[in-house]
C-alpha cells in the first residue's frame, strides 16, 4: 500500500471529458433547429446558486446570457446538446463544496452478488457462509474538480477499502479496510493528506464496517462482534457498536436480530441507520430506516418499516434542514444500490406519498405499500444509484452506473432535475463526500448506565393506534413481553418455509420465542413495567382469556437504566402523547414481569403444548382412528417436526401470519381468536381444560405457532438439518416406498407425516409398500427403526437430552468469547477505566 499523487495529462482530461457526455441523463427537449426554452432544471439551479451566493451577480448574468443564447440560436441538435451540457457542468461546479474543496471517494469493484444487500463483506473467518467472492483491489482518493487533479491517499492491490467518513474538522478520514483475503475488515484512520495511517480495531474473525464520528470524538460502527446469522439464510449479521476514538471500550448499542448498518449522524445528534429484522413477518420487505441515540437508547422507526416495496430502504442521510432524508430504494436480493429517493416523513411513515422525488423518475411506479413478495421490484431500475451524500437541501453527491456494465461513477444530482457525471475511473468510484470541515451536531446526554440492570417501558394507552379500532376500553387485561432471540447456528440443509430455514425451525416462520412474562394493563389502557436490558423483545396485548388481541411484528429493546415509552399500539409515530391525566400505571412502581409457568425459556412445542394433546385428544385423534383422519394430534416425531404440529399447520387449523405480509394487521385478525383451533377450544373445551392447559395452546398459536426452541441441531448434515436419517438412508427409503421424502422439507411440498420414529410400524409411508411381510417392507421398517434408535441416542433440539452438534458447540463457544469481551468493555465503562480488545483475543481455532 502506498500514497501517491496523479496529475492528469491532457489526453486523460480529454478522455475523461469524452466519457462524461454519453452517460449524462438527457434532461432537455431539443427542437429540430434550436433549443426550446424548456431547460427549467438548469434555469432553476442557476438562480438557486445565485441566491445562496455561490455565484456573484456578474457570474450569474454571464451564465444566464449563455443559456439564453443557446435557447434561441439556430444550431444542430448534437451541437446544442454538447454546448448545453458543457454549460450545465460549468454552472453546477460552482457549488462551493465542489469548487473550493476536494472530493473524497473510494475506487473499487462493485461488490460481488450474494444473498442480500447486506452481504457485501464476505468474511474470511472459519465456518462462515458466503455465496459471493471477495474481489480485492482499490484505493482511497481525492479529486479537485476544477483542475481534475486526482490524489491517492491509500492504495491496496490485495485488500479493499470501503465506508469512509470525514472528521468534523476535515483533517482525518475514518474507514474500513481489509488487507487481504485472509484478513477481516477493521477500522482505520488516516490524515487528510494520506499520512499517519492508524489501525483502530483488531478483533480476529470479526468484521467492522460503516464507521462514523460522534461529536464528542467517539466512533459508532457496525460489527459482527455478536455472531448471529440471517434467519432466512446463513450469512453472518452485524449490529451497531460504539467505542472511544482510539479503539477503547468497544460495546454494543444495537441488539436487533439481523443487520444494522449505514449509520449516519442526523442534525439533532441522533444516528439514522438501516435495520433489517423481522418478527412474524416476511424477510424480504423488512429493511427500513431507524434512529437511535449515540448511547444506544431510543431505537425507533424512522420510515418504511411497513412498505412492501422497496424491499430495502438503505443508506439514508438526513438533509441539513432535518426535514427530509436522502436514501436508496433497493431490493432484498441485490447489491446495496437501486433508485435514489428523497423522503419527507412529515407526509407519512410508509408508502408513496412521503416520497417527494425519485431518480430515475419512473422508479416511482415500483413503490408499493401493500403486496406480497414485491421486495425485489427495484432490481428493474436500469440505472442504479448508491452512496448518497447531500451537500445541502438541493444538491447531492452519489455513485451511479456510468453505462459501462456495472462501473460506477461519481455524480451530482439536484432537486431541480440536473444530473451530471463528475468523475469516473475503472473499476468504479464510490462513497463521494467533501473532504472539508462540517458542522458538528449537538451531543445528546447519555440516558443509560452499564449496570446490566433492567430498563423501563411506559405504554400510555394500548387502545390508541391505527389498528386497534373497535377494541373497547377494558377489553385488554394484560401485556405480554416476548423475546425473539438471535440465530447463533446454521446448517447447510434447509427447510422451505416462506424463505429457507437452515435448520428447520417452524412451518412457515423463522423465529424462536422466549416468553419473559406479563404485566397488567390498567383501566385507562396504560402499562408501566421493567424489562431486562439488551433483549430484543416485542409486546402482545391479551384479553381476559389470555388470548392475543394485537401483536407487534417488529422488535424493540431498552438499555440498562433506560426509560422508554410509546403513545399506544401501532399509533401514528409522529403524534405526541396526550397529557390530560397521569396514566394510572405511573401511579405505582414499574411492574415486574409475571412468569409463564416457570422461568423464561425458549418455547418448545413438544414440551409446552403436546402434553395437553396427549392428555385430552390423542385417544381419538391418533393413527388408525377415524378422528385421526380428520386431525391427527399424535406426538410422534416425523422427519422434521412431529405429527400434531404438521397436521395443525398443514390442514389450516391455525391462522397466523407465519412469515407474512409487511402491512400492519388489524386487532384479532390472526392468532387464537382467528384460528379454527382457538375458536373450538373457546366454544367447546374451555371448561374441560384447566386454565394452564388452555393457556398453553392459545399462547402457542399467538406466538405464531413455533416448533423448535433453538437453531442448534443434532443433525446439521441431514434433511432440513433435523432428520435422524442420513441422506443415504433417506434415499433408500424413497426408493423402496416410491414416496419423494426429500420433498417433505418444505411447507409447500409436504404431504403430511410419513414417518413415525416413536412407533415405526405406524409410519404412513409403509402403506405404499402394501404387504407387511415382504422384504421391502422389512427393509423400510428397519431404516425407520434405525432412525428411531439414532434419535433416542442423540435427541434433537425438541427432545430431552439434546446436545448440539460439534459445529454448533464451536459456534456457541465463539459467541461466549465475544460476550466475555463485551462484558470486559462494559465493566471498564462502569468503573471509568479503559479496555482494549487486543487484551482479549479469541482462542485459536
Amino acid at each position: 500500500m502506498h500514497a501517491r499523487e496523479l496529475e492528469p495529462s491532457a489526453h486523460e482530461n480529454r478522455t475523461r471529458r469524452a466519457r462524461w457526455t454519453p452517460v449524462v441523463i438527457a434532461l432537455t427537449c431539443v427542437a429540430a433547429t434550436q433549443i426550446a426554452r424548456t431547460d427549467e432544471p438548469l434555469h432553476s439551479a442557476l438562480d438557486h446558486l445565485r441566491r445562496m451566493a455561490a455565484l456573484s451577480a456578474p457570474e450569474h448574468d454571464r451564465f444566464r446570457a449563455r443559456l439564453d443564447a443557446l435557447e434561441t440560436a439556430p444550431v444542430t441538435n448534437d451541437q446544442a446538446s454538447r454546448e448545453l451540457e458543457s454549460l450545465r457542468r460549468g454552472v453546477l461546479l460552482n457549488h462551493p463544496l465542489l469548487r473550493e474543496t476536494p472530493l473524497l471517494f473510494v475506487v473499487r469493484r462493485q461488490y460481488a452478488p450474494d444473498h442480500h444487500n447486506t452481504a457485501t463483506f464476505f468474511p474470511s473467518a472459519q465456518h462462515e457462509y458466503n455465496n459471493g467472492q471477495f474481489t480485492p483491489g482499490g484505493a482511497l482518493k481525492t479529486i479537485h474538480l476544477p483542475s481534475g487533479k486526482v490524489s491517492t491517499l491509500l492504495e491496496t492491490d490485495t485488500g479493499l477499502i470501503r465506508d469512509p467518513e470525514v472528521s468534523f474538522d476535515g483533517h482525518k478520514v475514518l474507514f474500513s479496510m481489509r488487507r487481504d483475503l485472509a484478513d477481516s475488515y477493521h477500522l482505520y484512520e488516516i490524515q487528510a493528506d494520506g499520512s499517519d495511517l492508524r489501525q483502530l480495531t483488531f478483533a480476529r474473525d470479526v468484521d467492522d464496517l460503516d464507521p462514523l464520528y460522534l461529536p464528542n470524538g467517539d466512533i459508532v460502527f457496525s460489527s459482527t462482534r455478536e455472531p448471529k446469522y440471517c434467519m432466512c439464510n446463513r450469512h453472518i449479521m452485524a449490529n451497531l457498536h460504539r467505542m472511544d476514538g482510539d479503539g477503547a471500550n468497544i460495546h454494543q448499542i444495537g441488539k436487533s436480530t439481523l443487520f444494522e448498518g449505514h449509520g449516519a449522524l442526523m442534525p439533532d445528534g441522533r444516528i439514522l441507520y438501516d435495520r433489517w429484522e423481522y418478527v412474524d413477518r416476511n424477510f424480504g420487505d423488512a429493511q427500513a430506516l431507524w434512529t437511535v441515540n449515540p448511547d444506544g437508547t431510543g431505537h425507533a422507526i424512522y420510515w418504511g418499516n411497513n412498505t412492501a416495496s422497496p424491499g430495502g430502504v438503505i443508506d439514508g442521510r438526513v438533509l441539513p434542514s432535518g426535514d427530509r432524508v436522502l436514501c436508496i430504494f433497493g431490493s432484498c436480493h441485490d447489491r446495496p444500490w437501486g433508485a435514489l429517493a428523497l423522503v419527507d416523513r412529515r407526509l407519512g411513515l410508509d408508502g408513496a406519498d412521503p416520497v417527494v422525488q425519485v431518480w430515475p423518475p419512473d422508479a416511482r411506479r415500483l413503490i408499493q405499500q401493500d403486496g406480497w413478495e414485491k421486495f425485489d421490484a427495484f432490481k428493474q431500475v436500469p440505472l442504479r444509484y448508491e452512496d448518497p451524500y447531500p451537500l445541502d437541501d438541493h444538491f447531492f453527491l452519489c455513485s451511479r452506473m456510468t453505462g459501462k456494465g456495472e462501473e460506477m461513477g461519481l455524480f451530482l444530482v439536484d432537486t431541480f432535475g440536473n444530473e451530471i457525471l463528475l468523475h469516473a475511473e475503472e473499476p468504479g468510484c464510490f462513497d463521494p463526500m467533501p473532504l472539508a470541515p462540517r458542522e458538528s451536531p449537538p451531543v445528546i446526554p447519555e440516558r443509560r448506565d452499564f449496570e446490566n440492570a433492567p430498563g423501563v417501558f411506559l405504554v400510555q394507552n394500548v387502545y390508541a393506534g391505527t389498528h386497534m379500532q373497535g377494541e373497547e376500553p377494558g377489553s385488554v387485561k394484560w401485556l405480554r413481553v416476548v423475546e425473539s432471540p438471535e440465530k447463533r447456528f446454521w446448517t447447510e440443509p434447509t427447510w422451505g418455509g416462506q424463505g429457507i430455514e437452515g435448520p428447520a425451525m417452524n412451518w412457515h416462520d423463522f423465529n424462536n420465542k422466549r416468553i419473559l412474562g406479563t404485566v397488567p394493563v390498567e383501566a385507562d389502557g396504560s402499562a408501566y413495567f421493567a424489562v431486562p436490558s439488551d433483549r430484543f423483545v416485542y409486546f402482545q396485548l391479551l384479553d381476559e382469556n389470555g388470548m392475543m388481541v394485537q401483536s407487534m411484528r417488529s422488535g424493540t429493546l431498552v438499555q440498562s437504566g433506560e426509560k422508554a415509552g410509546c403513545v399506544g399500539c401501532h399509533e401514528d409515530r409522529r403524534s405526541a402523547p396526550v397529557h390530560s391525566l397521569m396514566p394510572e400505571a405511573l401511579r405505582r412502581e414499574p411492574g415486574k414481569l409475571a412468569g409463564w409457568y416457570g422461568p423464561p425459556r425458549e418455547f418448545n412445542f413438544l414440551a409446552e403444548v403436546q402434553p395437553v394433546f396427549n392428555r385430552h385428544c390423542v385417544e381419538c385423534h391418533d393413527y388408525g382412528k377415524p378422528a385421526g383422519e380428520v386431525l391427527n394430534l399424535a406426538p410422534d416425531r416425523d422427519l422434521v417436526f412431529n405429527t400434531a404440529y404438521n397436521e395443525l399447520w398443514r390442514k389450516g387449523f391455525i391462522k397466523v401470519p407465519g412469515a407474512g405480509p409487511a402491512s400492519t394487521q388489524d386487532a384479532r385478525a390472526w392468532g387464537s381468536h382467528a384460528s379454527k383451533l382457538g375458536q373450538v377450544l373457546l366454544s367447546k373445551y374451555r371448561d374441560k381444560l384447566s386454565r394452564e392447559e388452555f393457556d398453553r395452546i392459545v399462547t402457542w398459536i399467538d406466538l405464531n405457532a413455533p416448533y423448535y426452541p433453538t437453531y442448534a441441531s443434532a443433525y446439521p448434515d441431514n434433511l432440513a438439518g433435523r432428520a435422524p436419517l442420513t441422506n443415504a438412508q433417506l434415499a433408500r427409503l424413497e426408493e423402496i416406498t416410491g414416496i419423494p421424502l426429500r420433498q417433505q422439507a418444505s411447507h409447500s411440498g409436504n404431504r403430511g407425516p410419513q414417518v413415525s420414529f416413536d412407533r415405526p410400524e405406524l409410519s404412513p409411508c409403509l402403506t405404499a409398500i402394501g404387504h407387511d411381510g415382504s422384504p421391502a417392507y422389512g427393509e423400510a421398517l428397519e431404516i425407520i427403526r434405525a432412525g428411531a434408535r439414532q434419535l433416542a441416542a442423540r435427541p434433537d433440539a425438541d427432545l430431552p437430552g439434546f446436545e448440539p452438534a460439534k459445529i454448533d458447540q464451536w459456534r456457541e463457544e465463539k459467541y461466549a468469547n465475544r460476550q466475555d469481551a463485551e462484558a470486559l468493555a462494559r465493566a471498564a465503562l462502569r468503573e471509568g477505566t479503559r479496555f482494549f480488545e487486543e487484551q482479549n483475543r479469541p482462542p485459536d481455532r
